[in-house]
């Protein structure tokens, strides 16, 4: 067989094989396929978090994800970077007014948090509210997203994720039904057990979306509010 013969029949192979690998792809569900793009309704799987991850140096993505969202699911506003605090630099940055619920107060936060929680919101929040207590989440009760400072207010602490606005306190769940749903009071409700399971499912389910999750089992100060952040350190408490 001639060299130029061979290199044909090797180059064919490739393509073949190639081709192949690409069908492959196609079948494989979008929320497994690192090669498809993340979307609001997907499953999370530790590609989509990874995918979630990526958006943090892809602010154009992540902006084109959010308009995707119906309107029954977020209304926000994409803002230019800006500096509200010196040495506290705000990018990727999108003003929530509402999401599927009320808000106490509408906040500023990175576009990948927004993303993040929109989708939790969706697929766990709400089912577990009906699930535990037959009424979905009306209004979501917080803290804010934005502070600039160290974690703990610490002068030699590393920087909070608040100070990038990366982190969401949540206090409490108002329901359709009136109630209250409260970490600091109903956490562990023996009263109404029910309030408790749900608060301590949300918990779970959220360390599945978020980089760090902590709540009253953390610390004393955690004991009146969760905190959610897009961090990558992993922590569960």
């Amino acid at each position: 067989m001639s060299r130029a013969a061979l290199i044909f029949w090797l180059l064919l192979i490739l393509i073949l094989v190639a081709v192949d690998y690409y069908r492959a792809w196609q079948y494989i569900p979008p929320e497994w396929n690192p090669w498809a793009r993340v979307e609001l309704d997907h499953p999370m799987t530790p590609i989509t978090r990874l995918k979630l991850t990526g958006l943090r140096d892809d602010q154009q993505q992540c902006t084109e994800l959010l308009a995707t969202a119906p309107d029954t699911w977020l209304d926000h506003l994409p803002l230019e970077d800006y500096t509200p605090v010196e040495s506290c630099p705000l990018t990727n940055v999108v003003r929530v007014r509402r999401t599927s619920v009320e808000l106490s107060s509408t906040f500023t936060a990175t576009c990948p948090l927004v993303a993040t929680w929109v989708m939790f919101e969706q697929r766990h929040l709400q089912p577990l509210a009906r699930q535990h207590l037959g009424s979905p989440v009306a209004q979501l009760e917080h803290y804010g997203t934005f502070a600039c400072r160290n974690i703990y207010h610490r002068e030699n602490a590393r920087r909070s994720e608040h100070a990038r606005a990366a982190a969401l306190d949540v206090a409490a769940f108002r329901l359709a039904d009136g109630r209250r749903i409260s970490v600091l009071d109903d956490w562990d409700n023996e009263q109404e057990p029910a309030r408790s399971e749900f608060l301590k499912d949300v918990h779970q389910a959220a360390c599945n979306y978020f980089g760090t999750v902590l709540g009253p089992d953390y610390n004393q100060p955690h004991e009146n509010h969760f905190h959610l952040d897009t961090s990558r350190f992993g922590i569960c408490r």
